[in-house]
């Protein structure tokens, strides 16, 4: 019986742990209050600017759902495949904390996105947090939303940004209110950093 008795107390002690180690490691377990959405391109779009932040959310135990424009596997610029939870069609800004684009060559496809810029539209308006890296600050800009805001991007798609309004800072990360950018995934350790103090900050 006292065999069994410290059996017991043993499992009640380590079943705990265990369990622990899951914590902020899945978008399933999470342990601060926030849903973050990211956008990526079915193809092309850049590793390093997707797996930094989604990683760094997921540890910091944020919920992450990344969408694209199919559910079909993606295929990063750098070889990296990843299939996206869900099609961009059913994101719907209200559920989401942040909004995030991902950038990339394959970006592009975003850009003169109607339902894309009204995302962007809408994430400003009702007060989240809406996020870009690399070129993919271009959707914000052609959305109308960073009119008169500061804002970085690649540089040589700096024009872009000027054209529409966004007062180019060139540094590797701004933040203008609600509104995070970045240049490369360079920043993207940088980039995701400031999200996630940005939202802890918010709540």
């Amino acid at each position: 019986m006292k065999a069994l008795h410290f059996l017991l107390i043993a499992a009640a002690c380590v079943l705990p742990v265990m369990a622990d180690k899951n914590i902020g490691h899945s978008g399933k377990n999470t342990v601060n209050a926030g849903n973050i959405a990211i956008i990526i391109a079915p193809d092309n779009f850049r590793d390093e600017e997707l797996l930094t932040p989604l990683n760094a959310f997921r540890k910091a135990g944020f919920k992450v759902t990344v969408f694209s424009k199919t559910t079909k596997q993606a295929k990063g610029m750098l070889g990296y495949k990843f299939t996206p939870d869900k099609k961009l069609s059913e994101l719907d800004v209200k559920n989401f904390d942040v909004i995030i684009f991902v950038g990339g060559s394959g970006a592009k496809v975003y850009w003169s996105n109607n339902f894309c810029h009204q995302i962007c539209k809408n994430a400003v308006t009702q007060n989240k947090i809406l996020a870009a890296i690399c070129i993919a600050p271009v959707t914000l800009a052609r959305s109308g939303v960073l009119k008169d805001k500061k804002a970085t991007v690649w540089p040589g798609v700096k024009k872009e940004l000027i054209l529409h309004g966004a007062k180019y800072t060139g540094k590797p990360v701004t933040i203008d209110g609600n509104i995070i950018t970045a240049n490369g995934p360079k920043s993207s350790k940088e980039f995701a950093a400031t999200i996630i103090s940005k939202l802890k900050s918010s709540k």
